[in-house]
């Protein structure tokens, strides 16, 4: 028998016994193993959030990674939401908070190392390394506001207050379809802030009796936020960004025509581009849209109806891009839009492939997908067994 042989047995040996202990599944519709094939795709699938209870990553526009870590949030054994994190290496989940009362926000501070989140009106932030938790803020009886956002060198939180009128439309109507037209019918005020984390001093920038929504520090210039006109996409100029030391807003998108939507807004990562859902007009003609900062030359990349997505990201040099699918009663009525994908530019438009079969997930939970920190993975969050979870699924087929 050969040496050449012999390594080439082991080589196959290996490698076989390898793919025997990845099965090869339908994704979803029981409970499936920690790590699985995607019998669909041929795509390798692993849990990332191997606990009891519920898990939820992020929204889509908000980073939860810190170096090869994630952090997620999940119901404890309270069956309240508190923060976890886990490596992404080893899968060990470690819980951050032991909050009584429920809490809000996904603003994680690679800079400081800290996540900061909303307790009714007092503002927390806790060390992601060591677990240690510190009070920031709290609003005074004047000013309930929401944080949602923090800069890039860590010192300013961003956020939106709400009129006590408009937050008692929402009281009286809890979900979306019974608030959304109310709010933005009223035209109550709505004001943007900041909050100084160490001066513990609020900084209020803009005000407008329109919908203030959806803000978002730039990845890369402490001073540039971004916000949105909330409401119905066509009846709305909806991107928005304003210098927080000049007070100047700059319109990112208009609208050239009846029904023409864009929305679901996002940073590159490198802070250059603003990219966003861009149809023309809605539900008839799909893109993903960008606007670079200094030139204003809009970008635009056509999908299919099946390939619109709910929400799309995109990789660190924008030469990849994701999206989360989207089932039949979302706007783009995709009779088989119920995959998570891979985007790749090719002239004007993208060529997709299809990386999760989510045919048994429940798309009243969108996935909101990530690149994970080395850009061999995407993660998202699915029901798909029957209660949320946080998964990944390799770019590279296995």
């Amino acid at each position: 028998m050969s040496k050449q042989f012999i390594i080439c047995f082991l080589f196959f040996s290996t490698f076989f016994s390898d793919v025997q202990a990845q099965p090869v599944m339908e994704t979803g519709g029981k409970k499936m193993p920690n790590e699985w094939i995607d019998a669909a795709t041929q795509h390798k699938i692993i849990k990332l959030t191997r606990r009891e209870g519920s898990s939820l990553s992020f929204y889509f526009h908000n980073n939860p990674f810190i170096d090869n870590k994630m952090v997620f949030y999940g119901k404890d054994e309270h069956k309240k939401r508190q923060y976890f994190i886990v490596d992404l290496a080893t899968f060990k989940v470690t819980q951050l908070t032991h909050h009584v009362g429920n809490l809000t926000g996904e603003i994680l501070s690679t800079t400081r190392k800290e996540i900061f989140y909303q307790s009714a009106d007092s503002v927390f932030a806790c060390n992601v390394l060591n677990a240690k938790e510190r009070l920031v803020y709290v609003f005074p009886d004047n000013f309930k506001g929401d944080i949602t956002t923090i800069n890039v060198d860590g010192t300013l939180l961003g956020g939106v207050y709400a009129s006590p009128e408009e937050k008692e439309i929402s009281r009286k109507y809890p979900q979306k379809h019974d608030y959304f037209n109310r709010i933005f019918q009223a035209h109550l005020p709505r004001t943007l802030f900041t909050i100084d984390i160490d001066k513990k001093e609020i900084n209020k920038l803009f005000s407008d009796s329109a919908w203030l929504n959806h803000v978002q520090f730039s990845p890369t210039n402490p001073k540039l936020m971004m916000f949105c006109h909330e409401g119905p996409w066509h009846k709305v100029d909806r991107i928005w960004t304003i210098d927080i030391h000049t007070k100047n807003i700059q319109l990112i998108h208009k609208r050239t025509m009846v029904m023409e939507i864009a929305g679901h807004e996002w940073f590159a990562t490198d802070g250059n581009t603003i990219w966003y859902d861009l149809q023309l007009p809605k539900g008839q003609t799909f893109y993903v849209g960008g606007t670079p900062l200094q030139t204003g030359n809009e970008l635009k990349y056509q999908l299919s109806r099946d390939e619109w997505s709910v929400h799309y990201t995109s990789a660190k040099d924008c030469k990849l891009f994701a999206g989360d699918g989207g089932d039949s009663a979302a706007v783009a009525k995709a009779r088989e839009g119920k995959w998570i994908y891979l985007f790749t530019p090719h002239g004007d438009h993208f060529q997709s492939e299809k990386l999760v079969d989510m045919k048994n997930h429940q798309y009243k939970l969108e996935p909101n997908v990530h690149f994970s920190p080395d850009e061999k993975w995407i993660i998202f969050r699915a029901n798909f067994e029957g209660e949320e979870n946080v998964y990944a699924v390799e770019i590279k087929k296995s």
